[in-house]
């Protein structure tokens, strides 16, 4: 019996993903270059690579809850888990929500998409018997079933209300502590912020991730974190580039140029995108450091 070779000169095998209305391709390691198969080896890696590859979707869920009693009020936090399925991602971050939270959120959507929305009802508001631990339990549970629905309606999931949900608050406390000079637990604070950003990125624009990413890099430059900072400006960079954001490219570029010589790494190709760039656009909007444009977001 003959065995037919198959010759991979210089392609990687791609698996072809349909999820919900989305296509996509995904280059896999797993064939090496130049490898030859058999077509019965293939069709085994096929079928390892089908089961291996699931479709991306986020999963919500709502844990614990908490009563918080201060001197003048009383309420209740839930703390609502966000992961992402399938291969991508394994880490569960967290943010506390207060129902107050919800409720303005569900406004701000109705407002924008109205009758979109008709189906996902919000968890009524309790008159009495907010701390009642049966209720509270009853609630957390559909506070958990109604963040799986708006997931599921494509206009929600693709606004900006539903990042800002997450992770606004958590965002203007992180850039509050850099303002106050308090880098470690700003540090803290925005790398929460991130992870959940990056969860939601498939439904988004790369440009979520500026702001966070780049009060991140003032963040650890300030703890005298070379490494850590020009990774985390470096990774902006190429939204802020494609989707031109002028009043983060030169202030980028700059503290990349500068933490590139501390570190050794070639900054002469960033340096001439900067001389460039200076020299086309001249304006006090473009002239501010990254920590000047991060201490004024948020404001």
């Amino acid at each position: 019996m003959l065995s037919y070779a198959i010759q991979f000169p210089c392609f990687q095998s791609l698996s072809y993903i349909r999820h919900n209305r989305c296509t996509c391709f995904c280059v896999l390691d797993d064939l090496p270059s130049g490898s030859s198969l058999t077509t019965k080896e293939l069709q085994q890696n096929w079928r390892e690579v089908k089961r291996n590859d699931r479709p991306v979707r986020l999963l919500f869920e709502i844990p614990s809850s908490r009563i918080v009693e201060q001197a003048l009020s009383k309420y209740v936090v839930y703390q609502v888990v966000v992961m992402r399925s399938g291969s991508f991602d394994s880490r569960r971050v967290s943010v506390e929500r207060r129902y107050s939270d919800f409720s303005r959120f569900h406004h701000q959507l109705l407002e924008e998409f109205g009758e979109e929305l008709e189906e996902v009802l919000l968890p009524r508001k309790l008159l009495t018997g907010n701390f009642n631990p049966d209720n509270i339990q009853e609630r957390r549970l559909a506070l958990q079933d109604y963040l799986a629905k708006l997931y599921s309606t494509r206009c929600v999931r693709h606004s900006h209300h539903f990042p800002a949900f997450f992770t606004e608050s958590e965002q203007r406390r992180g850039h509050s502590l850099i303002r106050a000079g308090q880098f470690r637990a700003a540090v803290e604070q925005l790398q929460t912020v991130l992870e959940i950003q990056e969860k939601l990125l498939p439904w988004q624009k790369p440009t979520l991730v500026v702001p966070t990413l780049a009060a991140l890099a003032v963040g650890h430059r300030d703890l005298d974190d070379p490494e850590q900072a020009f990774g985390c400006a470096h990774k902006a960079l190429p939204p802020v580039r494609r989707y031109g954001l002028k009043q983060y490219r030169a202030a980028l570029l700059e503290l990349l140029v500068d933490l590139g010589y501390q570190l050794g790494r070639p900054v002469a190709q960033m340096q001439e995108e900067l001389t460039a760039l200076r020299d086309a656009e001249r304006g006090e909007a473009y002239c501010r450091s990254l920590k000047e444009l991060v201490i004024q977001e948020f404001l």
